[in-house]
């Protein structure tokens, strides 16, 4: 039995960046909204709101009034976002280490835990929505609803690059210890060693995604 294609904006979005950060979807190619709208079976609204999203990524060019693009990720623009993150996302961690509640503090080391089993399978699909999960629970954690918007709003753009570093087999392995090194700063209170485990996680995820963009680059300029 053929599997039904997923319908919501957000997996469209996951879909289509994935195939644009592989290479399958080469810089310059139309998207055109009716044609994904038939391979997805869904209305034009969700690939709308879809193609809206990887424009905010900087996946695709989208201008009033025109056909979407696929885009050429920006070294400069790339590098800029993620320098941005760094700061975020360690603000948050170092904000959790001494604002967390003991019930939030336990809930986080939890679904850490609960993510071992996700590495030993393999199972990066599902080890990419829980880590999404564990960010989240950070952000939440530093008890700063502002901080905790920015933080989210900037992961959004830099989604497709993050989740694209799980297709690299040993990054699970990995990710998951950067996390246990940023969950026990935060559970010893250690608000330096959090801000301090949580820049270089980022840091590494940047250098992963970056060379994953690259090595596409790369493979495309040599099929041309």
């Amino acid at each position: 039995m053929l599997k039904r294609p997923r319908t919501s904006s957000e997996d469209i979005r996951q879909q289509l960046a994935a195939r644009i950060i592989s290479g399958e979807l080469a810089p310059a190619t139309p998207l055109d909204e009716t044609s994904l709208a038939t391979e997805f079976s869904v209305s034009r609204t969700p690939i709308r709101e879809a193609l809206r999203l990887l424009a905010a990524s900087g996946l695709i060019d989208q201008k009033p009034h025109a056909q979407a693009l696929v885009a050429k990720p920006d070294d400069t623009t790339l590098a800029g976002m993620f320098e941005v993150m760094g700061h975020l996302e360690a603000l948050c961690a170092g904000l959790s280490a001494v604002a967390m509640t003991a019930p939030e503090r336990d809930a986080l080391d939890r679904h850490h835990a609960a993510m071992a089993a996700l590495v030993r399978a393999g199972n990066a699909e599902d080890y990419s929505v829980a880590n999404d999960v564990f960010h989240s629970a950070i952000y939440d954690g530093a008890h700063n609803g502002y901080l905790a918007e920015l933080t989210r709003s900037t992961r959004q753009r830099l989604q497709p690059f993050r989740r694209a570093q799980f297709g690299v087999l040993p990054r699970l392995r990995r990710s998951h210890e950067e996390h246990g090194e940023i969950v026990e700063s935060i559970l010893r209170g250690d608000r330096n060693g959090a801000e301090a485990a949580m820049r270089a996680h980022i840091a590494i995820v940047e250098g992963v995604s970056r060379r994953l963009v690259q090595t596409s680059r790369n493979a495309l300029d040599q099929s041309a």
